[in-house]
């Protein structure tokens, strides 16, 4: 079945609460705008996430003394997918400017009226900004373009050094990179340091099979729906090889069985339960924020290595659309944008890591090689642009985020736990995919 925009926006909006019911932990967000003190022009902002604009956001105001900016930032992506899909099916409540992430954006682009087209607003004046893929991806089948790109996310490797030192395996960077395999590494050859280091320590190599599977997944030249919007699981060679390497690496004990976005208080990160974790740019903020939270800092041993298995992978980035329902419809569009410019994209990767999405602020990082300090001096934003060559984000159908997170999210579960092998788990997936997602 192909999907239509015009067939399914009211499915869309009507199967918001569904979707609500599915995440947990929904914050909710500013809504609504209006006028500030002395006759200031309020306006709210929802994001996700650590996308790194608190300082911006004063640095907007100082520069635009009418706005005031009231924030609100959700903890998680899928989180923020269920407060804008609950606040649209309530058709009131949104924000004047709305983070999206790559994973919802097809559902979003299932009701993309409700959004301003930004074109009204100058944002083709700044196509060239961008790699061209991104300022595609907010583009509807309409033309209309409904969202400025904020970063994008191309994935390198994190890893404990001390970890490695304690299993005898290289601790310096570019050996690692050598050891997995440099430029031809494969999940084979993941998996197999993988056991070395578990034979060596006893520990897990990574936190939990779900970050691992969304990574392989996105390798592909097609995910959960083929490039024509036809679902893409049941059947699908691809996907059921990879779930198997992840179904031998669990019970091999390579995986943590960590809960997804749950590490423990942070912990996890700072006393070894695992010594490998897959990493896009916008990830490093969550790492540090995680190794601070759970009583670590720099010294904890954390680097970040220009490597990852299986080659170019794009996870994740976001956009910032303005909805139709905003009354300050101008003021919210040139707020989006300039947090998109350039200049302000590099400065949030300083902060938080997401790596931009226009190619001045790439051609920046890639050139000034600056040390993050908190990754063992790693030239983080340097390997991110060599992690980005190649990159273009895979099409996202309107119920991906829902099929990573609630179809394979409980089965790779299960798997993790034990409570279920690798053909049952894939079962268990298939079984939910029926229940969850239109066929």
């Amino acid at each position: 079945m192909t999907y239509s925009r015009r067939t399914r926006a009211a499915a869309a909006i009507a199967g918001a609460a569904s979707i609500a019911l599915l995440a947990s932990g929904c914050s909710a967000a500013a809504s609504g705008s209006g006028s500030g003190e002395d006759g200031q022009i309020e306006l709210t902002v929802t994001t996700f996430g650590t996308m790194g604009f608190d300082d911006l956001y004063k640095q907007y105001e100082d520069e635009n003394p009418n706005i005031k900016i009231t924030a609100n930032n959700i903890d998680t992506g899928g989180n923020a997918r269920t407060d804008a899909f609950t606040k649209l099916a309530a058709g009131s409540g949104l924000s004047d400017v709305v983070a999206i992430e790559e994973g919802w954006l097809g559902s979003i682009m299932e009701v993309s009226d409700q959004f301003v087209d930004l074109r009204d607003f100058g944002i083709e004046d700044r196509k060239g900004d961008w790699v061209d893929w991104k300022y595609e991806q907010a583009t509807d089948p309409d033309g209309r373009v409904i969202g400025y790109g904020t970063d994008i996310g191309p994935e390198g490797l994190c890893y404990n050094s001390a970890a490695f030192a304690a299993a005898g395996l290289p601790t310096d960077r570019a050996q690692v990179a050598e050891l997995l395999g440099g430029e031809d590494a494969t999940w084979e050859r993941y998996f197999e340091v993988g056991k070395q280091y578990h034979d060596a320590t006893g520990k897990a190599w990574y936190d939990h099979s779900g970050f691992v599977w969304n990574a392989m997944v996105n390798q592909l030249d097609e995910g959960y729906y083929t490039a024509d919007g036809e679902l893409n699981v049941e059947g699908n060679a691809e996907l059921e090889e990879r779930f198997g390497w992840l179904a031998d690496g669990a019970e091999s004990g390579l995986s943590a069985a960590q809960t997804a976005w749950d590490w423990n208080g942070g912990k996890s990160f700072v006393d070894g339960t695992f010594a490998t974790f897959v990493c896009p740019g916008w990830m490093l903020g969550v790492v540090k924020g995680q190794i601070e939270a759970g009583g670590g800092d720099a010294a904890t041993g954390w680097d970040f290595a220009d490597v990852f298995p299986g080659g170019a992978a794009n996870w994740g980035g976001s956009f910032l659309s303005v909805p139709t329902s905003s009354k300050h419809q101008e003021e919210a569009a040139a707020l989006a944008s300039w947090l998109t410019e350039p200049e302000q994209q590099s400065a949030a990767f300083a902060v938080a890591g997401p790596f931009p999405s226009t190619l001045e602020a790439q051609e920046q990082l890639a050139s000034e090689g600056t040390a993050d300090e908190f990754f063992n001096g790693a030239p983080t934003g340097q390997i991110l642009a060599a992690r980005a060559e190649g990159v273009k984000a895979q099409f996202k159908g309107p119920d991906d985020s829902v099929i990573q997170e609630n179809v394979f999210g409980p089965a790779l579960q299960a798997l993790d736990r034990g409570e279920a092998d690798g053909s049952a788990a894939w079962q268990q997936a298939i079984d939910l995919l029926g229940e969850l997602v239109e066929q």
